[in-house]
């Protein structure tokens, strides 16, 4: 009978084939950022439909065409969430972390939503890795932020990226280049797509970013915003440049680049991958110094970023970037009879305590069928019990690899030296880095 029900275009499942690549990265990625002082922050999936219109822009793509949202029993008009900063912003003045300590450092893994058309790189469903800095409005805090992305895509040992920067200015100096923009666009709007058209009113710096080929070509000849900057925009973006000299970090400045969404000023950068085709964006972000007030919290600066998790996996696969895989089973224990099933199953519970991955059959397979089971998993050492092992307190250890035998005690101090001697690590200081160092007894 075919499956009726199948999973919904744009999302795909993490099989466990794959889902190992995630988690080094996902891990690796917090780990890298305590380096630098940032600490995870986990935010709900829904939001009010508010935040994102006010935070991402009403304007743009985002909230126009893509955002998947919804009314609940309640009446409340929520929205899952298209992206992480406008969630992290509300729950930083929800929680109060802004009347703390400054800066505030935050990171997250987290899942999005955009209804948009699926191709290779961009899913309805996709997953990002991100950070958030507020409380400072120096270009160092750019720096830092542009510092760890690099930092992060040099230990993942990418190869090929490039840093593109742009400064967008403030909203001071983005009134004269918004009257230039809306100027230019006026003398063609005949030319501009329907949704470009009510741009041109709103908000003009949202027609550079618009995907329509026609609309596209058109705002390659438009002024370039750097043209406009205020004197103090100006000088934050040489501050920029100039301390990503000192961390010998190379950029090109791209006049073009403006980001997608309304809360950004000064800073906006990307990173691109020449291994990714038309989606070579792999992160992207900038600065945001007036969205905590325009939310309702303390007029703090902010500045942070988003990398796709699908397309740096994307990016690492393209240039033969090995992860490792997942300790295999240390010992299946193969059983005939009643008993013997039950003095596998102790004895597998024993060695997991230990910290070493144990299988023992839980189905009652013929011992044939569990010898073919233990060779598929890749268990490195199988063991079987019958009557005989149980009454002697013996057994047989077998390497898979190279069919070599060892008679063993079936104890669990035994099998335990059996494996320290045998030169395999515990998978318990594994575990314990994954818990943040807590003692497992």
């Amino acid at each position: 009978m075919a499956l009726e029900i199948k999973s919904i275009k744009g999302t795909a499942d993490v099989l466990p084939s794959d889902s190992y690549k995630w988690q080094f990265v996902e891990r690796l990625f917090l780990d890298t950022a305590r380096l630098y002082g940032f600490n995870e922050i986990r935010i709900p999936t829904f939001e009010d439909k508010r935040l994102f219109i006010r935070s991402v822009g009403d304007t743009t793509d985002v909230v126009q065409k893509e955002m998947y949202s919804f009314t609940d029993q309640g009446g409340r008009e929520l929205a899952l969430r298209p992206e992480g900063t406008a969630g992290v912003n509300r729950a930083v003045i929800e929680s109060g972390l802004i009347n703390g300590a400054l800066p505030v450092k935050l990171a997250y893994n987290l899942s999005c939503f955009r209804a948009e058309k699926p191709q290779a790189g961009r899913m309805r469903e996709f997953h990002q890795l991100g950070m958030e800095l507020f409380g400072s409005a120096s270009p160092s805090a750019d720096a830092e932020i542009i510092s760890f992305v690099d930092h992060f895509f040099g230990v993942l040992g990418i190869k090929n990226v490039s840093l593109e920067i742009n400064s967008i200015g403030c909203p001071h100096c983005r009134k004269n280049y918004h009257a230039a923009l809306k100027a230019y666009f006026e003398e063609r709007k005949e030319h501009l797509c329907e949704t470009c058209l009510g741009r041109l009113e709103k908000n003009p710096l949202r027609i550079l970013d618009c995907k329509n080929p026609e609309c596209h070509e058109i705002a390659k000849d438009a002024p370039v915003v750097l043209d406009y900057l205020c004197d103090d925009c100006r000088a934050h973006f040489e501050g920029l440049k100039k301390r990503l000299d000192t961390l010998n970090i190379s950029y090109t400045v791209n006049p073009r680049i403006v980001r997608g969404l309304d809360y950004y000023v000064r800073t906006v950068f990307e990173f691109v991958s020449g291994d990714l085709g038309a989606q070579s964006t792999i992160c992207g972000g900038g600065r945001y110094d007036g969205l905590l007030g325009s939310l309702g919290g303390a007029d703090q600066p902010g500045i942070g970023y988003a990398m796709g998790v699908e397309r740096l996996l994307m990016v690492m696969k393209a240039q033969g970037i090995e992860i490792p895989a997942p300790a295999s089973c240390d010992l299946y224990i193969g059983s005939m009879g009643e008993e013997a099933s039950v003095k596998a199953l102790g004895l597998a519970a024993s060695l997991r305590e230990e910290g070493f991955s144990a299988e023992c059959d839980i189905i009652g397979r013929s011992v044939k069928a569990q010898m073919k089971y233990a060779d598929k998993i890749g268990a490195r050492y199988s063991m079987i019990l019958g009557d005989n092992e149980l009454a002697e307190n013996k057994a047989k250890i077998k390497n898979m690899a190279t069919g070599e035998t060892s008679e063993v005690a079936l104890d669990d101090e035994t099998l335990t030296r059996f494996f320290y001697d045998a030169g395999i690590d515990d998978l318990s200081e594994s575990i314990k880095d994954t818990l943040g160092g807590f003692t497992i007894e």
